[in-house]
């Protein structure tokens, strides 16, 4: 797993022998999964990662998501939402681009395995189930998960993070393939004075804290 993070000057860093080291400058999003590194910028122009360069691929996210079976999926600055196939991605970039959109309204979107989750602007969250590489969209109807959250995250074999408005840490319990809603929620405790955004895989979980700083925390 690659570990990156963007700074609020929209820079990239990847993580190298644990330095972060300053790879693009111009950015506000990234995310790096089975789908490959895509990232968005300040207009909301989409780019994918090639052979260490960015190639803009045609469409417009704020926030993009490549977590799932090797499928995208992100929100527009509408929060309308999008997700491409696995051979449609596989095939970046190209001269057309099949998004597909989904019904409903995220401010963000975050996609695993076999499902993904997503926040509404009013921070309901919201579970999309039946996600493979060759059916992006899922069952295609939006299934709401008590509680609230500002963010959500889903790692590559399924977990759940997320931070709510008031900077709480939060693990979703029970998640399986049987059963990918879970069944409750677990705080925890990574930052002292709340988190702002969290990440998740093979055992590690990656928090940026209020103050801007970064916690690594094994699970």
């Amino acid at each position: 797993m690659r570990v990156v993070e963007v700074n609020d000057q929209n820079e990239v860093f990847v993580l190298n022998n644990n330095v972060f080291t300053k790879v693009f400058t111009f950015l506000k999003h990234f995310s790096v999964g089975p789908a490959g590194q895509f990232g968005v910028d300040t207009a909301n122009n989409i780019f994918k990662v090639r052979g260490g360069s960015l190639v803009q691929i045609a469409g417009l996210l704020k926030q993009v998501d490549a977590g799932g079976d090797q499928i995208t999926a992100g929100v527009t600055m509408n929060d309308d939402i999008y997700c491409l196939n696995m051979d449609a991605n596989n095939k970046l970039p190209s001269s057309s681009v099949p998004w597909a959109q989904l019904g409903g309204k995220l401010k963000y979107y975050s996609c695993g395995q076999y499902s993904c989750w997503g926040v509404s602007s009013d921070k309901l969250i919201w579970i999309m189930k039946g996600v493979s590489g060759n059916a992006c969209s899922g069952s295609g109807s939006f299934v709401n998960i008590p509680g609230l959250l500002s963010m959500i995250e889903v790692s590559t074999d399924g977990s759940v993070f997320g931070v709510n408005a008031q900077g709480a840490l939060f693990q979703r319990t029970g998640v399986s393939h049987s059963n990918p809603a879970g069944t409750d929620w677990l705080s925890m405790v990574a930052c002292p004075n709340g988190h702002k955004h969290v990440n998740f895989d093979l055992g590690l979980l990656w928090v940026v804290c209020v103050d801007g700083s970064i916690r690594k925390c094994t699970l």
